[in-house]
């Protein structure tokens, strides 16, 4: 077989050329990359995904043999996968799921707001816990986005968290200050989703 005149032989020796420079580019970038440190990592967007993505990594910090502890925000009146999954390790995982749903469920501010407040508390004493390697804090950035909690108190419990603690936080709209913050932001784009197409939500794949 021949491409643009070359022969197969050719094309192979090319591509192993190609990628022995990969290779060696690579490794050169990550020989200066030797810091360790704990990292803040922010999911949020309009796209599925956030609390997907942060579940994953609370999965693969278990495989590693780390403790996590989650805190659910808005969540907690919700049977989930994911909980039923993390139940199975207790000794590895605290899972408070201490939400009472989104604020148009509720339709108490008040009570949304001691729920978050109470939330908190716990998240920090997880944060403040020498024996826990990640916190997970799924759906503050709703909480932060109305207001529930002081932006300017999380950030500080953020600065003074241990040097080697993982915080991801997850949630839609993400304020400002907390992405500049954050060591890891990624935001989740949607393109297409199936509620669009009056598609409910489905066990499995959003809870």
């Amino acid at each position: 077989m021949k491409t643009d005149g070359m022969t197969d032989e050719e094309i192979n020796r090319r591509h192993a050329e190609k990628m022995a420079k990969k290779k060696a580019a690579r490794e050169k970038m990550l020989a200066g990359k030797t810091r360790e440190k704990g990292l803040i990592i922010v999911h949020t967007g309009k796209g599925k995904g956030k609390t997907t993505a942060a579940m994953g990594l609370a999965v693969r910090a278990i495989g590693s043999g780390m403790k996590i502890a989650v805190v659910q925000f808005v969540k907690g009146v919700w049977e989930t996968g994911e909980r039923k999954v993390l139940e199975r390790f207790p000794d590895q995982c605290v899972m408070k799921a201490m939400g009472e749903g989104f604020t148009w469920d509720t339709q108490d501010r008040e009570r949304d707001i001691a729920a978050a407040r109470a939330a908190w508390e716990f998240a920090r004493e997880a944060m403040a816990d020498e024996t826990i390697q990640m916190v997970i804090l799924d759906e503050l950035n709703i909480v932060l986005r109305y207001d529930y909690l002081p932006i300017e108190e999380v950030l500080e419990t953020l600065a003074a968290k241990r040097e080697m603690l993982h915080v991801v936080v997850t949630g839609r709209n993400a304020k400002d200050e907390l992405i500049e913050a954050a060591d890891l932001v990624t935001e989740m784009t949607q393109v297409k989703h199936p509620f669009r197409d009056g598609v409910k939500a489905q066990l499995g794949i959003e809870f």
